[in-house]
């Protein structure tokens, strides 16, 4: 079966959404901006998964001073845009699956809801094309746990990664300050 018809759709709905966020920007951008996308999945069932976020630095963009990241400028337990500026985009051709649940093929708003001694979850949101805060917990298609591990080495910049995990499916990573939240996932049919 030939997939480029709905990889070429696929890959014009991000182009897509990207623009209508742009457009929609209520006011100027403070940080760098990233879209990257990867491939994930057999060739029988095979998904291009794109994010695009902006990327915050450690450091103030007023004052130039460091900040505390997770517990201070990323509060414990509540909910974070996971990025700057517009609300982080994840799109997907074919569902995920993350454990038990999966998460249907589409464009969705990801955040996180950060714990010191719980859980971290990361949410798939509906409501996309939106500014990033406040963050809108109403439209959760789904919450779920992810890891939280110590970085060897702090990132200065919010980074988040989408990486091919040896055992199949990919692995997506939140790395920030000196911590790191992932969380696996295979692509479904």
């Amino acid at each position: 079966m030939n997939r480029f018809p709905s990889v070429l759709c696929f890959v014009a709905a991000v182009a897509l959404s990207a623009t209508a966020l742009t457009a929609q920007q209520p006011r100027p951008r403070t940080s760098p901006h990233e879209t990257f996308s990867a491939f994930f999945g057999d060739s029988a069932n095979r998904s291009l998964v794109t994010i695009t976020y902006g990327r915050p630095y450690t450091k103030d963009p007023k004052t130039g001073e460091p900040r505390k990241i997770w517990g201070g400028l990323v509060p414990w337990d509540k909910a974070y845009r996971l990025g700057a500026d517009e609300a982080t985009l994840l799109l997907t051709g074919r569902p995920l699956a993350i454990g038990e649940t999966v998460i249907p093929a589409g464009a969705y708003t990801l955040y996180l809801v950060p714990s010191e001694g719980g859980p971290t979850k990361l949410a798939f949101s509906t409501n996309i094309g939106k500014w990033g805060a406040p963050v809108d917990e109403g439209h959760d298609l789904v919450r779920v746990d992810v890891k939280k591990d110590p970085l060897e080495k702090p990132v200065d910049q919010l980074t988040l990664a989408v990486e091919k995990d040896p055992a199949g499916g990919g692995v997506l990573k939140v790395m920030w300050e000196n911590t790191q939240f992932s969380v696996p996932f295979t692509v479904k049919k």
